[in-house]
């Protein structure tokens, strides 16, 4: 079996502080994943205080771990 970390709209993730200006990383929940033709998949995350932000899928981290069978 192989973790995957797929992202989709009502998952809990961790917001980069890169994307934030904060000192760590933020909790958030996916409201919006775009394939965007010039910047790959963007997510739009909103955090519990109401503010959003988006940005490239590599400055988010998904809370959520499955694990998925390829067989």
């Amino acid at each position: 079996m192989i973790p995957t970390t797929m992202i989709g709209t009502g998952d809990n993730v961790l917001i980069s502080p890169d994307l934030t200006g904060l000192a760590k990383w933020t909790e958030g929940t996916v409201i919006e994943v775009e394939n965007n033709t010039f910047n790959g998949i963007v997510i739009a995350a909103e955090t519990k205080d109401r503010n959003v932000f988006f940005g490239r899928k590599d400055l988010f981290k998904t809370t959520n771990t499955q694990e998925v069978c390829l067989h």
